[in-house]
């Protein structure tokens, strides 16, 4: 999980060593199968990709991080995620222990909440644990100022995935590649138990640690949602919880652009705020919890419906058979009209501000675009980080757009300029941003990076056949239905949305009633 993740869990040691009791042990014992084991015996490797859940009954076990005596037990999230083994397993002391494979493990959860409750409290405890230690099982060597390097960091914190991260410009990755006889050239590198990876992406890491869609085995799903935003991961939860098979797919990872927000203050039942990635990244574990599949990256390419069942096709040409589709794919960034945009996007204009874009520009002056809530809280937050924050806002009324909360504190901080009725004209800079030309002012304004807040276009490019507006958003009816049936539309791709958080929320949560009332009609 990331930095801020879970707070709850104030005791991380105790909540990771958790030990069930005689009643309990009896009762997780009855879902697996027991197994004798020797002292010096590795249970398993790190990287491999099995998915069990080892209870001991008498045996002493140790992970690297702690040793498990009788009660306790050895796994990790990756038993919920289904990705490669982050820790090793060694039998310390001989005895027996309950093997429960993934399945079983998943019954256990569902028919048993008490010790699934338990469970999930230690792994999670237990990943924290991981990404807070100085020793990694997989080290990653990138520039964090460029954009394959920003898009890599995004992706594993967004996964919540343990590793070491070495900036290339520092002493210890050079010698880092040098003893792996690797180059510049190479960058971003990923060296895990496995090997090295060379000019590795989301993709392919992703790949190698379990975290793709295979249909190696696999039968139709009841609900395919695409997209992880905040109306995608609840329609993931209420589908999971409800009893449907579900799978959720997006391009990028969890969290969609809501996990981009630095703070949220205004979310029911959250009184003094969280972060977009602090949100999201709970409801990722709710979904997993209750059993839905996340898969990310995996693009979405099209959508080919059926009679009976629809065809989701992804990128690579995998087919997914599904019998209800829900599109939560939200929107796509929009660029500004300026000479070499595109060139500097990830290279000094970026569409997040959280703690891995603002830590790239501590102590340079930054701008932000937008005149709406989205812009006001990453000028607030990073005021934190930079020497000076202009926000940029084309209209002449701050609060046109904007909740008063965030007007009145960004007037009142003297480390924000707010500039109305401006826009930016053009960006100077080589390989990455300097300065910008606004309307209205002679000098160019010293800026190190531009953080754009200006709406968004649909994300429906990859979708025929399903009637949308002129402007491409999916028209719907009043419970989320398209003009495909069981097709249905929910957050912000579809015409209509509140462009909120909570409204997204509830939207996907409200749609899989209409699922489940849908595929009752189909025989």
């Amino acid at each position: 999980m990331n930095r801020t993740s879970f707070p709850e869990i104030e005791d991380l040691p105790a909540a990771a060593t958790a030990r069930l009791d005689a009643e309990q042990l009896a009762r997780a014992a009855a879902y697996g199968a027991e197994v004798t084991v020797t002292a010096g015996t590795r249970l398993y490797e790190v990287g491999e990709t099995n998915c069990d859940l080892i209870v001991s009954r008498s045996a002493t076990l140790w992970d690297g991080l702690f040793t498990y005596g009788p009660g306790g037990f050895a796994g990790e999230l990756s038993l919920l995620t289904s990705q490669t083994r982050n820790q090793a397993v060694t039998v310390v002391e001989p005895g027996t222990v309950r093997v429960i494979d993934q399945a079983s493990f998943r019954r256990l959860m569902a028919q048993q909440t008490d010790l699934g409750d338990l469970f999930l409290r230690a792994f999670l405890a237990r990943r924290r644990l991981l990404r807070l230690g100085a020793e990694q099982s997989t080290t990653i060597v990138g520039d964090p100022r460029s954009g394959d390097g920003l898009a890599l960091r995004v992706f594993l914190s967004r996964q919540g995935l343990p590793h070491l991260w070495l900036d290339a410009a520092s002493a210890e990755a050079h010698g880092v590649l040098k003893q792996a006889g690797l180059s510049p050239e190479d960058l971003p590198v990923a060296l895990t138990p496995a090997g090295a990876m060379r000019r590795v992406t989301p993709g392919i890491i992703s790949e190698r640690l379990g975290l793709t869609y295979s249909s190696i085995g696999r039968g139709t799903v009841d609900l395919a949602i695409v997209g992880a935003g905040p109306a995608g991961l609840a329609a993931a939860v209420y589908g999971a919880s409800e009893g449907l098979s579900t799978l959720l797919l997006d391009m990028v990872a969890t969290g969609g652009q809501a996990a981009t927000s630095a703070r949220i203050e205004n979310y029911l039942g959250f009184p003094f705020g969280l972060s977009g990635l602090d949100l999201t990244t709970r409801a990722a574990v709710q979904a997993l919890k209750f059993g839905a599949e996340i898969a990310t990256p995996c693009g979405v390419s099209a959508l080919r419906p059926g009679e009976k069942e629809h065809v989701v096709v992804l990128n690579d040409g995998t087919e997914i058979p599904a019998r209800a589709v829900i599109v939560a794919t939200g929107a796509a960034y929009r660029s500004l009209p300026i000479d070499r945009w595109d060139h500097f996007v990830g290279n000094g204009v970026y569409h997040a501000a959280t703690d891995l874009e603002a830590q790239g520009v501590a102590g340079e002056p930054v701008a932000v675009v937008g005149g709406a809530n989205s812009a006001g809280q990453a000028s607030l937050h990073l005021a934190r980080y930079a020497s000076h924050v202009t926000l940029i806002v084309r209209g002449t009324d701050l609060s046109a757009k904007m909740s008063s909360y965030l007007v009145e504190r960004i007037l009142a901080d003297p480390r924000i300029t707010v500039l109305t009725g401006t826009e930016i004209s053009g960006i100077g800079g080589g390989d990455r941003v300097e300065s910008l030309t606004l309307t209205g002012r002679d000098e160019p304004l010293e800026c190190r990076g531009v953080f754009s807040f200006i709406g968004a276009t649909a994300a429906t490019d990859w979708l025929d056949g399903v009637e949308t507006d002129k402007d491409g958003f999916i028209c719907t009816d009043a419970v989320f239905a398209t003009s495909v049936p069981r097709v249905f539309a929910v957050g912000d791709v579809r015409h209509g949305s509140l462009k909120r958080v909570a409204a997204a929320v509830g939207e996907g949560s409200a749609a899989v009633r209409s699922v489940h009332q849908s595929l009752s009609s189909v025989i």
